[in-house]
């Protein structure tokens, strides 16, 4: 973990030594430095530390483990051998799964103090030497020992979420509030502008935007950076996830005619967003009553919708990509990192499910998507009202996406969309308690009731493809009424 601010170390160790005892994540010792005692204690303390809900875990040379005194150490790791190996370079051999783990050394009133960083444990519990260890108390024990530690370990690894891992550590304040963009914070929730920083800090920590660390600095969250980062670029975790916007020429990726690529956070910079792509979009030209006025081929509530879709169902933990809107002649495409965790046949009626809940439930705070469960619905009805084709939701290897047509004529549709615009026609009634009707299906689609015919194929091919089916068995054809497959 890089630390940026200059005495941090001492920092940290001052901190430490003002707690009242050693916990799961701290011990404190002044000249044992046997080898096979530092590598229980290393397991021990990572997986204590994610016990904890803490980051990493200390152990620290030069404090008395009672009185909690600065004695200082005679211990220099440098020189510190396990045989005839150097001993950091056993202990990383030892350890598994392999562990970021580091020594450093400072001076503190003039006396030598050692610290040694470990890592939380993150997927499976620490083992030194083939056996998992944890602290109880003050104590160090095997972790099969106490099986319900144990247990609550692997329930700790299944629920730390992305959000709250941290993008950049050891900001003082002026640096938490030159890189988050607090201004947009509190204008996105109104909340009045706090007269001073410290009052600023206390918001974005309410929010764990910012989390205070054991050295008295702030560490910015992944929540914290994605939503609000003045510049992406500044978080290098999360650099890649900013939201590429890339304009075609015509429908092939051959040439590109503008790019532009997302700089800020999601919340912050999500009107901008927005704004830039509804004014790459086309537009028809439409006659009122007076004037002329240049309408978008796509809805902004639909595209709004599904940007902020994938900003928030995006897996990220898939590095080296982020989400993506492409928008060509005739269609727009919105790629998203990681596969759908809903069926993609059931995206309009499931419970809603989201990998980053707390990033999902921030932007609902802050109206930049719909309420919960139903966005698929709003952009299913929005492309009915604008006689779109229907939306296509497509997995992509390790991606998914959401693709949008412009407006086409009934007859310029072809048989797939057809039955496909049935399909969903279906799944938008039955959520709102309605069947399809020939009736309902003939306004989607804007069919003269002399027509009727047209429509009741329509609906004989998505009952032969097996995405609806008949209401009940036996009905009457003229008030023939008809279900998704699964209702």
């Amino acid at each position: 973990m890089n630390y940026p601010q200059p005495g941090y170390w001492e920092r940290l160790v001052r901190e430490l030594a003002r707690l009242p005892a050693e916990t799961g994540w701290v011990e404190f010792k002044v000249d044992n430095t046997d080898p096979e005692m530092i590598g229980k204690r290393i397991s021990a303390l990572s997986n204590s530390a994610t016990l904890e809900d803490q980051e990493d875990a200390y152990l620290i040379w030069g404090v008395a483990d009672e009185t909690h005194e600065i004695v200082g150490t005679t211990f220099t790791p440098s020189t510190a051998k396990k045989g005839n190996e150097n001993l950091e370079a056993w202990l990383v051999r030892v350890l598994a799964p392999r562990l970021d783990i580091s020594f450093h050394s400072v001076t503190i009133d003039e006396k030598p103090v050692v610290v040694l960083e470990i890592p939380a444990a993150r997927l499976q519990p620490t083992r030194f030497d083939g056996r998992e260890w944890i602290r109880v108390g003050s104590t160090t024990h095997p972790l099969g020992d106490h099986g319900a530690k144990e247990a609550q370990l692997w329930r700790q690894f299944d629920r730390r979420p992305f959000e709250s891992n941290i993008a950049q550590s050891d900001c003082s304040e002026d640096q938490v509030v030159e890189r988050l963009d607090y201004p947009a914070y509190f204008e996105r929730l109104n909340l009045p502008l706090p007269a001073d920083r410290r009052g600023i800090i206390a918001k974005l920590e309410e929010d764990r935007l910012v989390v205070r660390n054991d050295a008295g600095h702030f560490d910015i969250t992944n929540l914290g950076a994605i939503l609000y980062a003045r510049r992406l670029a500044d978080f290098p975790g999360l650099a890649r996830k900013a939201v590429r916007v890339v304009v075609y020429k015509d429908k092939t990726r051959i040439v590109t005619q503008r790019e532009q690529e997302g700089t800020r956070g999601y919340a912050s910079g999500f009107a901008g967003l927005i704004e830039w792509i509804d004014g790459q979009l086309p537009r028809n030209e439409v006659i009122g009553q007076a004037l002329r006025q240049a309408v978008p081929l796509f809805p902004e509530l639909a595209v709004r919708e599904l940007v902020a879709n994938a900003l928030i169902h995006q897996d990220f933990g898939i590095t080296g990509t982020g989400p993506m809107v492409e928008i060509f002649d005739g269609r727009i495409e919105i790629t998203n990192p990681g596969a759908p965790l809903i069926d993609i046949q059931r995206l309009l009626d499931h419970a809603p499910r989201s990998r980053n809940e707390a990033l999902a439930r921030f932007m609902r705070r802050v109206g930049i998507c719909e309420e919960r469960g139903t966005g698929v619905d709003k952009v299913v009805s929005e492309t009915e009202l604008h006689q779109l084709p229907p939306p296509i939701w497509e997995r992509q290897d390790a991606a998914f996406r959401v693709t949008l047509f412009a407006p086409k004529a009934l007859r310029d549709m072809d048989k797939h969309e057809k039955i496909h615009a049935c399909y969903l026609h279906a799944c938008l009634r039955y959520v709102n308690r309605e069947p399809v009707t020939n009736t309902s299906l003939r306004e989607r689609f804007r069919v003269e009731p002399g027509n009727a015919a047209i429509v009741s194929r329509i609906i004989r091919d998505a009952i032969e493809a097996g995405l609806i089916k008949p209401f009940e068995e036996g009905q009457a054809k003229k008030a023939a009424r008809y279900l998704p497959w699964w209702a």
